[in-house]
Protein backbone atom coordinates (compact mmCIF):
# COMPACT_ATOMS: atom_id res chain seq x y z
CA UNK A 1 0.00 0.00 0.00
CA UNK A 2 2.74 2.15 1.13
CA UNK A 3 4.45 1.70 -1.85
CA UNK A 4 1.69 2.13 -4.07
CA UNK A 5 0.97 5.48 -2.16
CA UNK A 6 4.89 6.31 -3.15
CA UNK A 7 4.21 5.77 -6.62
CA UNK A 8 1.27 7.76 -7.06
CA UNK A 9 2.76 10.88 -5.51
CA UNK A 10 5.97 10.40 -7.94
CA UNK A 11 3.58 10.51 -10.76
CA UNK A 12 1.36 13.32 -9.56
CA UNK A 13 4.72 15.20 -8.63
CA UNK A 14 5.69 14.09 -12.07
CA UNK A 15 2.57 15.63 -13.76
CA UNK A 16 3.16 19.05 -12.06
CA UNK A 17 6.56 19.50 -12.76
CA UNK A 18 5.90 18.83 -16.77
CA UNK A 19 3.29 21.57 -16.41
CA UNK A 20 5.59 23.84 -14.49
CA UNK A 21 8.07 23.14 -17.78
CA UNK A 22 5.29 24.57 -20.22
CA UNK A 23 6.78 27.77 -21.02
CA UNK A 24 5.36 31.75 -21.35
CA UNK A 25 6.10 32.65 -24.81
CA UNK A 26 6.22 36.13 -25.50
CA UNK A 27 5.95 37.04 -29.52
CA UNK A 28 6.81 40.65 -30.18
CA UNK A 29 6.31 41.86 -33.58
CA UNK A 30 7.45 45.57 -34.76
CA UNK A 31 4.81 46.07 -37.65
CA UNK A 32 7.77 48.02 -40.42
CA UNK A 33 11.14 47.46 -38.25
CA UNK A 34 13.63 46.63 -40.71
CA UNK A 35 17.29 46.48 -39.87
CA UNK A 36 18.09 50.40 -41.16
CA UNK A 37 14.71 51.52 -38.22
CA UNK A 38 17.45 49.80 -36.06
CA UNK A 39 20.35 51.12 -37.13
CA UNK A 40 18.92 54.36 -37.13
CA UNK A 41 17.77 53.94 -33.35
CA UNK A 42 21.09 53.24 -32.60
CA UNK A 43 22.39 56.50 -33.62
CA UNK A 44 19.46 58.60 -32.60
CA UNK A 45 19.85 57.07 -28.65
CA UNK A 46 23.77 57.94 -28.96
CA UNK A 47 25.15 60.06 -26.56
CA UNK A 48 27.43 62.36 -28.05
CA UNK A 49 29.64 63.26 -25.25
CA UNK A 50 30.75 59.45 -25.42
CA UNK A 51 33.61 58.34 -28.03
CA UNK A 52 31.40 55.13 -28.53
CA UNK A 53 28.34 54.50 -30.23
CA UNK A 54 26.13 53.28 -27.24
CA UNK A 55 23.89 49.76 -27.58
CA UNK A 56 20.66 49.54 -27.53
CA UNK A 57 18.32 46.89 -26.55
CA UNK A 58 18.36 45.74 -30.05
CA UNK A 59 22.40 45.38 -30.41
CA UNK A 60 22.60 43.24 -27.26
CA UNK A 61 19.79 40.62 -28.54
CA UNK A 62 19.99 40.21 -32.19
CA UNK A 63 20.17 36.62 -32.79
CA UNK A 64 19.76 36.00 -36.54
CA UNK A 65 17.42 37.29 -39.44
CA UNK A 66 14.67 36.45 -41.13
CA UNK A 67 13.08 36.67 -44.96
CA UNK A 68 9.99 38.25 -45.45
CA UNK A 69 8.26 37.24 -48.87
CA UNK A 70 4.89 35.99 -49.28
CA UNK A 71 3.21 33.22 -51.72
CA UNK A 72 4.61 34.75 -54.37
CA UNK A 73 8.45 35.23 -53.74
CA UNK A 74 8.85 37.96 -56.30
CA UNK A 75 5.95 40.05 -54.28
CA UNK A 76 7.18 42.20 -51.74
CA UNK A 77 4.57 41.36 -48.49
CA UNK A 78 2.34 43.43 -46.75
CA UNK A 79 1.78 42.71 -43.08
CA UNK A 80 -1.12 40.30 -43.49
CA UNK A 81 0.62 37.81 -45.33
CA UNK A 82 3.79 38.17 -43.17
CA UNK A 83 1.74 38.09 -40.41
CA UNK A 84 -0.06 34.78 -41.36
CA UNK A 85 3.76 33.01 -41.76
CA UNK A 86 4.77 34.38 -38.41
CA UNK A 87 1.40 33.44 -37.00
CA UNK A 88 0.45 29.74 -38.75
CA UNK A 89 3.87 28.92 -40.98
CA UNK A 90 2.47 29.47 -44.05
CA UNK A 91 3.37 31.32 -46.90
CA UNK A 92 -0.05 33.44 -48.40
CA UNK A 93 -0.79 36.00 -50.36
CA UNK A 94 -1.12 39.47 -49.62
CA UNK A 95 -4.02 40.57 -47.80
CA UNK A 96 -4.79 36.99 -46.06
CA UNK A 97 -5.48 36.67 -42.89
CA UNK A 98 -5.43 33.50 -41.24
CA UNK A 99 -5.80 31.74 -44.37
CA UNK A 100 -3.78 30.06 -46.72
CA UNK A 101 -3.57 30.67 -50.47
CA UNK A 102 -6.73 28.29 -51.54
CA UNK A 103 -8.57 30.96 -48.31
CA UNK A 104 -8.59 27.90 -46.55
CA UNK A 105 -8.02 28.56 -42.45
CA UNK A 106 -5.19 27.70 -40.93
CA UNK A 107 -4.03 26.96 -37.37
CA UNK A 108 -2.29 29.75 -35.44
CA UNK A 109 0.15 29.79 -32.27
CA UNK A 110 -1.85 31.45 -30.56
CA UNK A 111 -4.91 29.28 -31.31
CA UNK A 112 -2.57 25.90 -30.78
CA UNK A 113 -1.32 27.69 -27.85
CA UNK A 114 -5.18 28.13 -26.45
CA UNK A 115 -5.85 24.29 -26.86
CA UNK A 116 -2.69 23.33 -24.74
CA UNK A 117 -4.30 24.82 -21.96
CA UNK A 118 -2.47 28.18 -22.73
CA UNK A 119 -4.25 31.58 -21.23
CA UNK A 120 -3.52 33.57 -24.46
CA UNK A 121 -3.26 37.56 -24.73
CA UNK A 122 -2.95 40.20 -27.59
CA UNK A 123 -1.83 43.93 -27.05
CA UNK A 124 -1.09 46.61 -29.86
CA UNK A 125 -1.12 50.17 -30.73
CA UNK A 126 -2.92 50.08 -33.75
CA UNK A 127 -6.35 49.37 -33.77
CA UNK A 128 -6.76 45.24 -32.06
CA UNK A 129 -8.16 44.27 -35.42
CA UNK A 130 -5.68 45.29 -37.86
CA UNK A 131 -3.69 42.81 -39.99
CA UNK A 132 -1.56 41.62 -37.66
CA UNK A 133 -2.77 41.07 -34.42
CA UNK A 134 -6.26 39.59 -36.84
CA UNK A 135 -3.69 36.89 -38.53
CA UNK A 136 -3.21 35.36 -34.79
CA UNK A 137 -7.04 35.33 -34.17
CA UNK A 138 -8.99 35.42 -36.51
CA UNK A 139 -9.62 33.53 -40.32
CA UNK A 140 -10.70 36.06 -43.25
CA UNK A 141 -9.85 36.55 -46.86
CA UNK A 142 -9.05 39.86 -46.68
CA UNK A 143 -7.68 42.55 -44.12
CA UNK A 144 -9.75 45.46 -45.06
CA UNK A 145 -12.91 43.18 -43.72
CA UNK A 146 -12.61 45.25 -40.10
CA UNK A 147 -15.82 44.44 -38.56
CA UNK A 148 -16.18 40.90 -39.92
CA UNK A 149 -12.85 40.49 -37.86
CA UNK A 150 -13.99 41.96 -34.66
CA UNK A 151 -17.09 39.79 -35.08
CA UNK A 152 -14.66 37.08 -35.13
CA UNK A 153 -12.63 37.93 -31.74
CA UNK A 154 -16.54 36.94 -30.36
CA UNK A 155 -17.76 34.69 -32.26
CA UNK A 156 -15.14 32.06 -32.85
CA UNK A 157 -14.66 30.04 -29.28
CA UNK A 158 -13.00 27.21 -27.54
CA UNK A 159 -15.04 25.06 -25.01
CA UNK A 160 -17.11 27.91 -24.97
CA UNK A 161 -15.32 30.86 -24.85
CA UNK A 162 -13.24 33.16 -27.28
CA UNK A 163 -9.52 32.71 -27.84
CA UNK A 164 -7.98 35.50 -26.65
CA UNK A 165 -8.36 36.25 -22.91
CA UNK A 166 -7.03 40.06 -23.13
CA UNK A 167 -7.38 42.16 -26.44
CA UNK A 168 -5.66 45.66 -25.46
CA UNK A 169 -5.61 48.53 -28.59
CA UNK A 170 -7.47 50.48 -30.18
CA UNK A 171 -10.40 49.98 -32.67
CA UNK A 172 -13.53 51.26 -30.92
CA UNK A 173 -15.35 51.99 -33.65
CA UNK A 174 -15.34 48.21 -35.19
CA UNK A 175 -16.57 47.36 -31.68
CA UNK A 176 -19.40 49.75 -31.16
CA UNK A 177 -21.31 50.10 -34.30
CA UNK A 178 -24.58 51.09 -34.86
CA UNK A 179 -25.61 47.06 -36.19
CA UNK A 180 -23.82 45.36 -33.13
CA UNK A 181 -22.19 45.96 -29.93
CA UNK A 182 -19.58 44.27 -29.66
CA UNK A 183 -18.45 45.81 -26.09
CA UNK A 184 -21.44 44.67 -24.33
CA UNK A 185 -21.23 41.09 -25.84
CA UNK A 186 -17.88 40.76 -24.34
CA UNK A 187 -18.67 42.25 -20.81
CA UNK A 188 -21.62 39.69 -20.64
CA UNK A 189 -18.98 37.03 -20.93
CA UNK A 190 -17.26 38.48 -17.91
CA UNK A 191 -15.20 40.42 -19.65
CA UNK A 192 -13.88 43.82 -18.10
CA UNK A 193 -14.09 46.63 -20.16
CA UNK A 194 -11.64 49.87 -20.37
CA UNK A 195 -11.71 52.84 -23.14
CA UNK A 196 -8.87 54.84 -21.15
CA UNK A 197 -5.95 54.10 -18.98
CA UNK A 198 -6.96 54.41 -15.44
CA UNK A 199 -9.50 52.20 -16.16
CA UNK A 200 -6.99 50.13 -17.74
CA UNK A 201 -4.89 50.26 -14.26
CA UNK A 202 -8.23 49.33 -12.49
CA UNK A 203 -8.96 46.02 -14.17
CA UNK A 204 -8.38 43.18 -11.44
CA UNK A 205 -9.04 39.71 -13.18
CA UNK A 206 -9.33 37.91 -17.04
CA UNK A 207 -10.70 38.17 -19.23
CA UNK A 208 -10.42 42.10 -20.27
CA UNK A 209 -11.13 44.40 -23.54
CA UNK A 210 -9.49 47.61 -23.85
CA UNK A 211 -9.94 49.61 -27.06
CA UNK A 212 -8.15 53.36 -25.84
CA UNK A 213 -8.84 54.88 -29.11
CA UNK A 214 -11.52 55.18 -32.26
CA UNK A 215 -9.00 53.05 -34.56
CA UNK A 216 -4.79 53.24 -34.06
CA UNK A 217 -3.44 54.79 -30.73
CA UNK A 218 -2.30 58.64 -31.39
CA UNK A 219 1.49 58.60 -32.20
CA UNK A 220 4.22 57.93 -29.45
CA UNK A 221 5.80 61.74 -30.51
CA UNK A 222 1.74 63.45 -30.56
CA UNK A 223 0.74 61.54 -27.21
CA UNK A 224 0.39 63.04 -24.02
CA UNK A 225 -0.02 59.61 -22.35
CA UNK A 226 3.22 58.25 -21.17
CA UNK A 227 1.30 55.04 -20.49
CA UNK A 228 1.28 53.63 -23.85
CA UNK A 229 2.36 49.84 -25.43
CA UNK A 230 4.99 48.97 -22.40
CA UNK A 231 2.35 49.62 -20.10
CA UNK A 232 -0.37 48.26 -21.48
CA UNK A 233 2.34 44.85 -22.15
CA UNK A 234 3.28 45.22 -18.74
CA UNK A 235 -0.42 45.20 -17.48
CA UNK A 236 -1.16 42.17 -19.41
CA UNK A 237 1.28 40.29 -18.44
CA UNK A 238 0.19 41.12 -14.35
CA UNK A 239 -3.03 39.67 -15.22
CA UNK A 240 -2.26 36.43 -16.93
CA UNK A 241 -0.10 36.04 -13.47
CA UNK A 242 1.52 32.29 -12.97
CA UNK A 243 -1.41 29.80 -12.11
CA UNK A 244 -1.06 28.68 -15.82
CA UNK A 245 1.58 29.42 -18.87
CA UNK A 246 0.58 32.30 -21.41
CA UNK A 247 1.00 33.17 -25.32
CA UNK A 248 1.20 37.21 -25.57
CA UNK A 249 1.19 38.99 -28.92
CA UNK A 250 2.94 42.61 -28.30
CA UNK A 251 2.42 44.73 -31.64
CA UNK A 252 4.65 47.82 -32.11
CA UNK A 253 2.49 48.57 -34.74
CA UNK A 254 2.82 52.63 -35.45
CA UNK A 255 6.34 51.92 -36.37
CA UNK A 256 5.26 51.03 -39.91
CA UNK A 257 2.60 53.85 -40.04
CA UNK A 258 5.16 56.51 -39.61
CA UNK A 259 7.11 54.92 -41.60
CA UNK A 260 4.59 54.70 -44.75
CA UNK A 261 4.24 58.37 -43.95
CA UNK A 262 8.34 58.84 -44.15
CA UNK A 263 8.55 61.14 -40.87
CA UNK A 264 11.91 60.15 -39.07
CA UNK A 265 11.11 61.68 -36.21
CA UNK A 266 8.03 59.81 -35.37
CA UNK A 267 9.66 56.61 -36.61
CA UNK A 268 12.28 57.00 -33.85
CA UNK A 269 9.84 57.81 -31.53
CA UNK A 270 7.95 54.67 -32.13
CA UNK A 271 11.68 52.90 -32.10
CA UNK A 272 11.72 54.13 -28.48
CA UNK A 273 8.51 53.24 -27.72
CA UNK A 274 9.14 49.34 -28.98
CA UNK A 275 12.90 49.49 -27.02
CA UNK A 276 10.75 50.68 -23.45
CA UNK A 277 8.55 47.38 -24.07
CA UNK A 278 11.31 45.29 -24.75
CA UNK A 279 13.25 45.93 -21.79
CA UNK A 280 9.73 45.57 -19.70
CA UNK A 281 9.79 42.31 -21.03
CA UNK A 282 13.48 41.19 -20.60
CA UNK A 283 13.05 42.06 -16.98
CA UNK A 284 10.07 40.25 -16.62
CA UNK A 285 11.93 36.75 -18.16
CA UNK A 286 14.85 38.05 -15.59
CA UNK A 287 12.24 37.03 -13.14
CA UNK A 288 10.15 34.63 -14.80
CA UNK A 289 12.88 32.60 -16.43
CA UNK A 290 10.64 29.91 -17.57
CA UNK A 291 9.52 32.62 -20.60
CA UNK A 292 10.25 32.75 -24.21
CA UNK A 293 10.71 36.65 -26.24
CA UNK A 294 10.85 36.44 -29.81
CA UNK A 295 10.71 39.19 -31.57
CA UNK A 296 11.01 40.64 -35.30
CA UNK A 297 9.68 42.62 -37.69
CA UNK A 298 6.99 41.46 -40.52
CA UNK A 299 9.14 43.49 -43.13
CA UNK A 300 10.86 47.21 -43.71
CA UNK A 301 8.32 50.22 -44.73
CA UNK A 302 9.85 53.09 -46.63
CA UNK A 303 13.26 52.16 -47.70
CA UNK A 304 14.59 54.52 -45.23
CA UNK A 305 18.56 55.58 -45.42
CA UNK A 306 20.79 57.61 -43.39
CA UNK A 307 22.67 60.03 -45.50
CA UNK A 308 21.06 60.86 -49.21
CA UNK A 309 22.51 62.94 -52.46
CA UNK A 310 25.98 61.69 -51.77
CA UNK A 311 25.99 63.09 -48.44
CA UNK A 312 27.85 60.79 -46.11
CA UNK A 313 26.51 62.07 -42.90
CA UNK A 314 23.16 61.31 -40.97
CA UNK A 315 22.26 64.33 -38.54
CA UNK A 316 20.32 62.16 -35.53
CA UNK A 317 20.83 65.56 -33.46
CA UNK A 318 18.23 66.95 -35.73
CA UNK A 319 15.47 64.49 -35.43
CA UNK A 320 16.06 64.38 -31.98
CA UNK A 321 15.41 68.56 -31.67
CA UNK A 322 11.70 67.60 -33.54
CA UNK A 323 8.66 67.37 -31.32
CA UNK A 324 5.56 66.57 -33.45
CA UNK A 325 4.05 64.43 -36.27
CA UNK A 326 4.39 65.30 -39.58
CA UNK A 327 0.58 65.78 -39.13
CA UNK A 328 0.68 67.31 -36.18
CA UNK A 329 3.25 69.95 -37.66
CA UNK A 330 0.94 70.61 -40.46
CA UNK A 331 -1.80 71.46 -38.39
CA UNK A 332 -0.10 73.52 -36.10
CA UNK A 333 1.64 75.45 -38.56
CA UNK A 334 -1.66 76.61 -40.22
CA UNK A 335 -3.48 77.67 -36.75
CA UNK A 336 -0.60 79.48 -35.72
CA UNK A 337 -0.63 83.30 -36.00
CA UNK A 338 3.50 83.45 -36.32
CA UNK A 339 4.44 79.87 -38.62
CA UNK A 340 7.55 80.57 -38.39
CA UNK A 341 8.14 80.71 -35.05
CA UNK A 342 5.91 77.85 -34.60
CA UNK A 343 8.06 75.76 -37.33
CA UNK A 344 11.30 76.59 -35.19
CA UNK A 345 9.38 75.89 -31.42
CA UNK A 346 8.49 72.33 -33.27
CA UNK A 347 11.43 71.71 -34.66
CA UNK A 348 14.61 73.80 -34.26
CA UNK A 349 15.36 73.84 -38.11
CA UNK A 350 16.53 77.19 -39.26
CA UNK A 351 15.20 77.60 -43.07
CA UNK A 352 16.45 79.58 -46.04
CA UNK A 353 14.82 82.47 -47.32
CA UNK A 354 13.43 80.37 -50.65
CA UNK A 355 12.32 77.61 -48.23
CA UNK A 356 10.61 80.26 -46.02
CA UNK A 357 9.14 81.48 -49.10
CA UNK A 358 7.97 78.08 -50.36
CA UNK A 359 6.34 77.30 -47.63
CA UNK A 360 4.57 80.66 -47.12
CA UNK A 361 3.14 80.27 -50.37
CA UNK A 362 2.06 76.64 -49.60
CA UNK A 363 0.47 78.01 -46.19
CA UNK A 364 -1.47 80.66 -48.35
CA UNK A 365 -2.69 77.87 -50.60
CA UNK A 366 -4.59 76.17 -47.69
CA UNK A 367 -6.32 79.14 -46.53
CA UNK A 368 -7.02 80.16 -49.90
CA UNK A 369 -8.74 77.12 -51.02
CA UNK A 370 -12.31 76.91 -51.73
CA UNK A 371 -13.26 74.01 -51.21
CA UNK A 372 -12.81 71.69 -49.15
CA UNK A 373 -11.27 68.93 -51.63
CA UNK A 374 -9.46 72.05 -52.40
CA UNK A 375 -7.88 72.55 -48.89
CA UNK A 376 -7.10 68.68 -48.57
CA UNK A 377 -4.94 68.86 -51.41
CA UNK A 378 -3.11 71.92 -50.87
CA UNK A 379 -2.64 70.94 -46.72
CA UNK A 380 -1.52 67.31 -48.57
CA UNK A 381 1.46 69.28 -50.22
CA UNK A 382 2.17 71.18 -47.36
CA UNK A 383 2.37 68.52 -45.07
CA UNK A 384 4.89 67.12 -48.16
CA UNK A 385 7.30 70.13 -47.86
CA UNK A 386 7.51 70.20 -44.23
CA UNK A 387 8.97 66.40 -44.72
CA UNK A 388 11.12 67.37 -47.04
CA UNK A 389 12.44 70.01 -45.11
CA UNK A 390 12.84 67.93 -42.14
CA UNK A 391 14.94 65.18 -44.37
CA UNK A 392 17.05 67.85 -45.86
CA UNK A 393 18.02 68.97 -42.45
CA UNK A 394 18.46 65.40 -41.03
CA UNK A 395 19.97 64.07 -44.70
CA UNK A 396 17.76 61.48 -44.38
CA UNK A 397 16.48 59.37 -47.66
CA UNK A 398 13.32 57.49 -48.49
CA UNK A 399 12.87 55.20 -51.72
CA UNK A 400 9.16 54.53 -51.19
CA UNK A 401 5.51 55.18 -49.65
CA UNK A 402 5.15 51.47 -49.04
CA UNK A 403 7.02 48.51 -48.25
CA UNK A 404 10.62 46.78 -48.83
CA UNK A 405 11.42 43.32 -49.21
CA UNK A 406 14.84 42.72 -47.13
CA UNK A 407 15.40 40.76 -44.51
CA UNK A 408 14.05 41.63 -40.96
CA UNK A 409 15.81 40.98 -37.63
CA UNK A 410 15.47 38.02 -35.09
CA UNK A 411 16.35 38.58 -31.35
CA UNK A 412 15.31 36.18 -28.60
CA UNK A 413 15.79 35.59 -25.18
CA UNK A 414 15.24 32.98 -22.64
CA UNK A 415 13.70 29.36 -22.22
CA UNK A 416 14.44 27.77 -25.92
CA UNK A 417 16.06 31.41 -27.41
CA UNK A 418 19.13 29.19 -29.00
CA UNK A 419 16.49 27.90 -31.91
CA UNK A 420 16.22 31.29 -33.16
CA UNK A 421 19.78 31.59 -34.03
CA UNK A 422 21.46 32.18 -37.78
CA UNK A 423 18.86 32.71 -40.90
CA UNK A 424 15.47 31.58 -41.17
CA UNK A 425 12.33 31.92 -43.11
CA UNK A 426 9.44 33.75 -41.29
CA UNK A 427 7.30 30.87 -41.64
CA UNK A 428 10.06 28.76 -39.59
CA UNK A 429 9.55 31.01 -36.49
CA UNK A 430 6.23 29.99 -36.13
CA UNK A 431 7.50 26.19 -37.00
CA UNK A 432 9.87 26.63 -33.76
CA UNK A 433 7.48 27.99 -31.67
CA UNK A 434 4.32 25.52 -32.95
CA UNK A 435 7.55 22.31 -31.95
CA UNK A 436 7.81 24.57 -28.40
CA UNK A 437 3.80 23.93 -27.51
CA UNK A 438 4.41 19.86 -29.07
CA UNK A 439 3.26 19.61 -32.72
Amino acid sequence: MKTLLALFVCVIASAATAEQKQPNIIYFIGDGMGMEYVSAYRHYRDNPDTPAVETTWFDRHLVGTASTHPEDALQVTDSAASATALAAGIKTYNGAIGVDGQKQPVETILERARTKGYQTAMVVTSQINHATPASFAAHIDSRQKYDAIADQYLDNRYQGKPWVDILFGGGQRYFLRDDRNLVQAFTELGYAYADNYDDVAAIKHLPALALLADKGLPFAIDSKEPRRLSFLTQKALSLLGEEKPFFLLVEGSQIDWCGHANDIACVMHEMHDAEKTLQALEDYINSHPNTLLVATADHSTGGLSMGRDGDYAWRADVVQGIKASANTLTDQLLSANDWYREWLALTAIELSGDDRAALKQSIDRVAAGETRADKNTAQTELRGQLLAAIDKASVTGWTTSGHTGGDVGVWALGEGAQAFVGQQDNTQLAHQLFRLLGE
